[in-house]
């Protein structure tokens, strides 16, 4: 990955001139996995922050045409205040410091939960997704193969023989065809706590959506319910999720015959493709691009991989060939 030049100067210059205050000052605030960069402008009390993406790496139109939809659909997203594409910056609402991750808890659960089930069910009725990239067979794959080459190869130091490589591509095989048979729908990717943010009017306050694709209707309901950051009973995300299979139900979004067995499936094998892959994606972000805050989320991600894989019969060689590998091994420390 090639890293930007430093961006200080441009970035305060089109915040101050976006707000016509010579005197604003930028505050930087927490990123996310690329290499977009967020600041918290001070100026006049003035709630707003700049996003900056090096335009030869990241492009900010998906963020703004993915923007439009969602507030078209009447969900809480950042209002756009000026923007500079060919630089790179957007001067963006706002919504305020509070995630779902901090706010949380045994009391709160079930409340914030209805609020974001709620949002994620105007996005899969309401939000157009055809003409999104599909979340295809090709990608569904590459997303899987991300594991093997940064957690078993680079973390552990093992390189997969020829009979494991049959047992982790039966596994891409059962997990992809699980993907690919359900009901496709706009797919945030990233329908979770770290990018929920509590809001006094139409709660959830939603960020991070540049990347949604025409997918599996499970998908951010798995992202949500089996969030990497945030672990809950298993009884209780079943019971969460069984309530939001019967209003797809009740609306006509799948059919009846989808009875609980089958959405737990799908759900299940849904959240594990996103677990396998993110267990790859912590290490690559850690291993190659110096991000190493995401180890320590790690442990959380292995558990739901080996114990969702261990419930399927036709996964249970490769739940057996991760725990075989990883055991004994701190998962949230760096190798040399």
């Amino acid at each position: 990955m090639t890293f930007p030049a430093d961006r200080t100067d441009p970035r305060l210059a089109f915040a101050r001139r976006a707000l016509r205050d010579p005197a604003a000052m930028l505050e930087p605030i927490a990123g996310d996995a690329s290499l977009r960069s967020y600041w918290r402008v001070h100026a006049d009390g003035r709630h707003c922050l700049v996003m900056d993406a090096p335009p030869d790496q990241e492009d900010l139109r998906p963020w703004l045409t993915i923007r439009e939809r969602l507030a078209a659909a009447g969900l809480r997203v950042p209002a756009v205040y000026a923007q500079d594409l060919a630089a790179g910056f957007l001067l963006i609402e706002d919504l305020g410091p509070r995630l779902y991750l901090d706010a949380l808890d045994e009391t709160s659960a079930d409340a914030l939960y209805d609020d974001a089930l709620d949002a994620l069910f105007v996005m899969q009725t309401r939000v157009e997704h055809r003409d999104l990239p599909p979340f295809d067979w090709p990608m569904l794959v590459q997303g899987l193969e991300v594991m093997p080459e940064w957690f078993l190869r680079r973390h552990l130091g093992h390189t997969p023989s020829c009979a494991e490589w049959d047992v982790l591509e039966a596994a891409f095989d059962v997990i992809v065809r699980n993907a690919l048979e359900q009901p496709r729908r706009f797919v945030h990717r990233d329908y979770h706590s770290r990018n929920l943010l509590v809001v006094s009017e139409n709660n959830p306050g939603i960020i991070d959506f540049q990347g949604a694709r025409s997918g599996s209707i499970t998908y951010d309901l798995a992202s949500l319910l089996r969030d990497a950051y945030v672990v809950w009973p298993r009884e209780r995300v079943e019971t969460w999720a069984e309530g939001y299979r019967r209003r797809l139900v009740a609306a006509g979004v799948i059919d009846a015959a989808v009875d609980a067995a089958r959405f737990r499936r799908w759900f299940d094998l849904t959240g594990l493709h996103r677990h396998v892959r993110v267990l790859g994606q912590f290490y690559r972000l850690h291993y190659r691009d110096g991000k190493s805050g995401y180890l320590q989320d790690v442990p959380a991600v292995y558990r739901y991989v080996v114990e969702v894989a261990a419930r399927y019969p036709e996964l249970a060689d490769f739940a057996a060939l991760i725990e075989r590998h990883a055991q004994g091994r701190n998962l949230a420390e760096a190798a040399p």
